[in-house]
């Protein structure tokens, strides 16, 4: 991928997830963050969007898993796990690591 395009990729990511964080400030439902139109957009920029969502998901945290889970079609997050914030964004960034991705 040429350095021009990976750049577009990030400043439309990153405008995304801009508008995402302001037009979500005190929704506390993760369907309704998630079904929020920029957040669907993030999705719909697939497997591009895997290492930017990583970075994001070390970096700040926030509800990455349905996009990351939307996006892979994978869930490397143990059963005992699920709803522990920090034991799921570290599943995903070891998920990431096993896959090669660079973030």
């Amino acid at each position: 991928m040429s350095i021009f395009k990976q750049v577009e990729i990030e400043a439309t990511f990153t405008a995304l997830v801009k508008q995402w964080r302001e037009e979500n400030r005190g929704v506390s439902s993760t369907n309704q963050m998630s079904m929020h139109p920029a957040y669907q957009q993030i999705i719909g920029m697939g497997e591009v969007a895997i290492p930017l969502l990583l970075r994001e998901l070390e970096k700040k945290s926030g509800q990455w898993f349905w996009a990351l889970k939307s996006i892979t079609r994978e869930d490397p997050v143990p059963p005992e796990c699920k709803g522990n914030t920090k034991e799921m964004t570290k599943a995903w960034l070891e998920w990431g690591r096993r896959k090669g991705y660079k973030w």
